[in-house]
C-alpha cells in the first residue's frame, strides 16, 4: 500500500504495509484529538469568569427582565416620518401625501372607536397600522428601556396594563400605544 501525504507544501510518497497505514491513521487521529483537547482547555482557561462576576451579571439580567413591558401599537406614518414606506404602502405614495395633522386626526378617530367599544384594538391595528406588527394585531412583544424611541418608551412605561395612550409622536410617525404586560 502507498500512502500520500501533503504537509507544509512538501509532498512525499511512502510505501508501507496496510497494518502500518492503519496505525499511522490512528496515531494521526489521536494527535488531532490531543490538539483539539489542548486548545479547548486553553479556551476555557481564558474565558473563566469568577463566581462574583457571574452573580453580578445575573442580577443585571434579572433586573432588566423584570423592568420590561409588553405593548401593542397603531402607527400612522406621515410626510415627516423618517421612513416613508410601510407594508401597506411600499412605494410611500400615500405616506408622502399625508400631513402630520391628517395622521393625528385619523388616529384620534380610531382611538375613539376603540375607547367606545365599536372596535377592538387588535383589529384596528391589523387594518390601519403602518407598522409590520399589524400582522400580530400591533403586538410588539416585550421590551426594556433603551430599546424603543424615547417618547414611545416613556409613554409605554407610564401606562398601566390594559391602558391606552393618547397620541404619541416619534420619528416613525404618530402612535396609539396599549400596554399589555
Amino acid at each position: 500500500m502507498i500512502v500520500y501525504a501533503n504537509a507544509f507544501f512538501y509532498s512525499f510518497t511512502l510505501p508501507i504495509s496496510p497494518i502500518k497505514a492503519k496505525l499511522l491513521s490512528l496515531s494521526f487521529s489521536l494527535s488531532l484529538t490531543t490538539v483539539k483537547i489542548e486548545s479547548d482547555r486553553k479556551r476555557k482557561k481564558s474565558s473563566t469568569i469568577s463566581l462574583a462576576d457571574r452573580t453580578e451579571k445575573n442580577k443585571k439580567k434579572t433586573k432588566m427582565s423584570s423592568d420590561k413591558v409588553r405593548a401593542s401599537h397603531i402607527l400612522i406614518k406621515h410626510e415627516g416620518s423618517r421612513r416613508k414606506a410601510s407594508w401597506k404602502d411600499p412605494e410611500g405614495r400615500v405616506i408622502l401625501n399625508t400631513t402630520r395633522e391628517a395622521a393625528v386626526s385619523q388616529l384620534k378617530a380610531l382611538r375613539e372607536d376603540i375607547a367606545s367599544g365599536k372596535a377592538k384594538f387588535e383589529d384596528v391595528a391589523a387594518r390601519y397600522s403602518d407598522c409590520s406588527s399589524a400582522k400580530r394585531g400591533g403586538d410588539l412583544g416585550s421590551f426594556g428601556r433603551g430599546q424603543m424611541q424615547k417618547p414611545f418608551e416613556e409613554a409605554a412605561y407610564a401606562l398601566q396594563v390594559g391602558e391606552m395612550s393618547d397620541i404619541v409622536d416619534t420619528d416613525s410617525g404618530v402612535h396609539i400605544i396599549k400596554r399589555t404586560g
